[in-house]
């Protein structure tokens, strides 16, 4: 136990932090991440091979579909969450998510045909939608306000470093692929029988993983106070900062809601004026997280490196190379988004990457091939790695009121899911239609819009109770 800063609302004595357990219990709440993210991009990896497997890989439309269907079902693990994480509380659905991973990793290993690859996406997905709305909610609930942007950053941590197994253990499996491959070798050899379903079939380890840790840690204090439960909730506060931070986080309102107002708490609650400039602001910052175009470089990694000139074995490495970029410049998030703040971080992206986009299509425009291709790509992802991805994450745990986070949390995430839908489905049609060059520019375009309303609209929250921020944004 280490003295802590103190607190803008725990005057005098400053608590003493169970540092230990603060960030065990969010380490294994961001496993959810850890698993989203694997979950996420194991399908770019796989998809030159699945493709020939199921013979679509000519078909945009049907390519298309194969890479977004597990959005429908995060859609739905979003809505579930939010009808369900306020009656049966985080834990549980957490649970439920790991149980998912594993049971439908294997199903889409041991799929014969392209329907039954399609409905096990679909339900991974709703796997996907439970934990990306849940893993940072519960850290949000858990932690401490002056650890808070750093904690619930980790999840973003977890999902990177899911992203970049995957892409590991993608590229280590069809490693021996020959260069210049045609698709009927592929199509008849091990890598297009087999290989990639092993791509799939390995996500079951570390939601095993998850199920197992989720047996030990606490449910969300806040839940538990919201429903009346405060002796179990002062002893999860007690164990994270001491009798007297317990006491304090109660009686100042930090988390001892009004009984009746929690149990009221309705969807249509959202629609309240004073709410409903919250949801629009988290909305919005879910969306633009999604169409900033960072998420094809992932899900149709193949199609792009082979504009920029790569052949299918390059492109393996290539996404790992994107994969180790990404972890590396999220631990630089790790390191600002409480000292730096929130809003510098986001707007940093926003430019940032409209500026990328604009040379990235210049290049394509103008036929550059090879190696600087690769470094604008790596550059892009640097600068969402630091900024966007985590930091709307943290954002969007953070400004919604308790009494009706679970349900806000939900629509933003809804939201996000649509997003990225339309986003990975578009991409194929798009690249048809303007080429890569006019893509990459029309999502510059969103990331100039994007960082124009996070300079109006988005305040800075890094270091304040939710409670803190809850007040200044409904008053």
């Amino acid at each position: 136990m280490i003295p802590a800063t103190p607190s803008t609302n725990h005057p005098g004595t400053p608590p003493t932090y169970n540092y230990g357990y603060i960030w065990l219990i969010s380490i294994v709440a961001a496993l959810g991440g850890l698993l989203f993210g694997w979950d996420w991009v194991v399908v770019g990896g796989a998809k030159p091979f699945f493709e020939r497997y199921f013979h679509i890989e000519n078909n945009a439309a049907l390519s298309g579909w194969a890479n977004s269907c597990a959005l429908i079902g995060c859609l739905v693990g979003a809505l579930t969450s939010g009808v369900l994480s306020d009656r049966l509380g985080r834990k549980r659905l957490l649970v439920a998510s790991a149980v998912l991973f594993a049971i439908t990793s294997i199903g889409n290993g041991l799929a014969e045909s392209f329907s039954v690859f399609i409905f096990w996406r679909i339900l991974g997905g709703v796997a996907i939608g439970l934990a990306s709305s849940l893993s940072p909610m519960y850290i949000s609930e858990v932690a401490p306000a002056s650890m808070r942007g750093r904690l619930v950053s980790v999840n973003q941590l977890t999902i990177v470093v899911g992203v970049l197994v995957a892409q590991l253990l993608n590229w280590w499996l069809v490693r021996d692929l020959p260069a210049g491959a045609t698709d009927e070798f592929i199509r008849n050899s091990w890598f297009g029988q087999h290989g990639w379903r092993w791509m799939f079939a390995l996500t079951a380890a570390p939601s095993l993983l998850f199920f197992i840790g989720m047996g030990f840690v606490p449910e969300s204090p806040r839940w538990l106070l919201k429903k009346g439960r405060e002796a179990e909730a002062t002893r999860t506060l007690t164990r994270i900062g001491g009798e007297a931070y317990a006491q304090a986080e109660i009686r100042d309102g930090a988390i001892n809601l009004n009984q009746e107002k929690a149990q009221s708490a309705r969807l249509a609650d959202l629609l309240d004026p004073r709410l409903r400039k919250v949801l629009v602001l988290g909305v919005v910052l879910a969306v633009f997280q999604q169409w900033c175009g960072i998420n094809v470089i992932f899900n149709y990694a193949e199609d792009i490196f082979r504009a920029a000139g790569y052949d299918i074995s390059s492109v393996l490495k290539n996404i790992a190379w994107t994969g180790s970029v990404n972890l590396a410049f999220t631990f630089v998030a790790l390191g600002f988004v409480d000292r730096v703040g929130r809003r510098p971080l986001m707007l940093v992206g926003a430019f940032g990457l409209a500026a990328v986009y604009g040379v990235l299509g210049w290049c394509y425009h103008t036929h550059v091939t090879g190696l600087p291709m690769l470094l604008l790509v790596l550059a892009a992802i640097a600068c969402y790695s630091m900024s966007l991805a985590p930091v709307t994450w943290v954002v969007i745990s953070e400004i919604f009121p308790n009494r009706i986070r679970g349900a806000a949390m939900a629509v933003a995430i809804i939201a996000l899911w649509l997003a990225c839908f339309i986003l990975t489905y578009t991409f194929p049609i798009l690249n048809t239609t303007l080429g890569a060059s006019g893509t990459f520019w029309l999502y510059g375009v969103i990331c100039v819009l994007g960082g124009l309303f996070v300079f109006a609209k988005l305040p800075e929250t890094s270091g304040r109770t939710l409670e803190e921020i809850e007040r200044d944004l409904t008053e």
